[in-house]
């Protein structure tokens, strides 16, 4: 390791790349280019696709991405008859460069899927790897793996006590590394080169990250929910149900029976809002992350970017603590919900 004043030239010359690479960046992004007059930027214009796209079988991706030509393509009749032929040639050339929603009954690998299938296979081996040669003095790899559990089952047990922590442990944690494995691995260089092309273009990236996906985030949502409303009712069996249809007091024509009843209403809505706001909260922020990496990539390219990677490692640890941490939180609620 160098020391002294050799140690000292060398954080010297790597501020000074840095600060070169930040210059080149600003000079050969869109906005030093168009500044200077000298083309349009040393990135392509990017296409954010907010749909996931196709990638298998090939005949769906090329189809939806406008690859190959399509023979049969009927166009849907304009309503506008007097419509300029020139503005038509330009939205159908748009419109093949974007993929197109699959329908309800075709099944296609898109790449959100292939993705959520990479992080899985990452994650089980992190940990299979982590805990394959146990011994009672761990290596670097398997202190890491047990530091990492310790802390999640501890967080777990600081929510809802040692015993029932225990039992939420195995789901609450792998809704925890799935989020966080997910928005990491998008970070990943091939993620953004790897992809099928057309006229020397990306058109569809064979990997994207999964949070992009609205099924992703509604689907580990749906797990979320299902978990609480099941240990609830375990815990309270049928009891659990009063508090959502608090309809004792109109039975009785009490006065206040129409304050609970009305009240129960809002805990019942307020159970299936968690789906929606859970959903929206874990897509919002990975599709903003991901349409902010590609705009700073196009603007400003090299050192720039980085920043935003650093910023996007904050947000994806973020966003795996706060879906576990409401899980833990509304766990807590339903296991604990006490008549009143």
């Amino acid at each position: 390791m160098p020391s002294g004043s050799a140690a000292r030239n060398l954080f010297v010359l790597a501020g000074l790349g840095l600060l070169a690479l930040l210059l080149a960046g600003a000079v050969m992004g869109v906005i030093g280019q168009k500044i200077l007059g000298l083309g349009d930027g040393y990135v392509p214009r990017p296409e954010i696709h907010l749909p996931p796209q196709p990638v298998f079988p090939a005949s769906v991706r090329d189809r939806h991405l406008g690859l190959t030509p399509a023979k049969d393509h009927v166009e849907e009749p304009q309503k506008d008859a007097d419509h300029k032929e020139g503005t038509a040639a330009k939205e159908a050339q748009e419109g093949e460069a974007h993929s197109t929603p699959l329908p309800i009954m075709q099944f296609a690998v898109t790449n959100t899927l292939l993705s959520a299938w990479f992080a899985t296979v990452m994650l089980v081996l992190f940990f299979v790897l982590g805990s394959r040669k146990k011994s009672l003095v761990p290596g670097r790899f398997q202190s890491l793996v047990e530091t990492l559990i310790e802390a999640a089952l501890n967080f777990c047990g600081s929510v809802l006590g040692p015993e029932m922590g225990r039992k939420a442990f195995p789901v609450v944690a792998t809704i925890f590394f799935f989020v966080l494995f997910n928005a990491w691995l998008a970070l990943l260089p091939f993620y953004q080169f790897l992809g099928f092309t057309k006229d020397g273009e990306i058109k569809a990236h064979l990997l994207r990250s999964a949070g992009t996906d609205l099924n992703f985030p509604l689907a580990l949502a749906l797990i979320s929910f299902v978990f609480v409303e099941y240990w609830g009712i375990r815990s309270h069996g049928l009891g659990y149900f009063k508090k959502f249809f608090a309809i004792g007091g109109l039975l009785r024509l009490r006065p206040s029976g129409l304050i609970d009843a009305f009240v129960g209403f809002l805990e019942l809505i307020s159970e299936f809002v968690r789906i929606v706001s859970f959903t929206f909260r874990l897509f919002g922020n990975m599709t903003a992350g991901e349409i902010l990496v590609v705009m700073i990539t196009f603007l400003v390219p090299f050192v720039a970017v980085e920043f935003v990677f650093g910023l996007e490692l904050l947000v994806g640890l973020i966003q795996a603590v706060i879906f576990a941490s409401l899980t833990l939180v509304f766990l807590s609620v339903a296991v604990s919900h006490q008549e009143h």
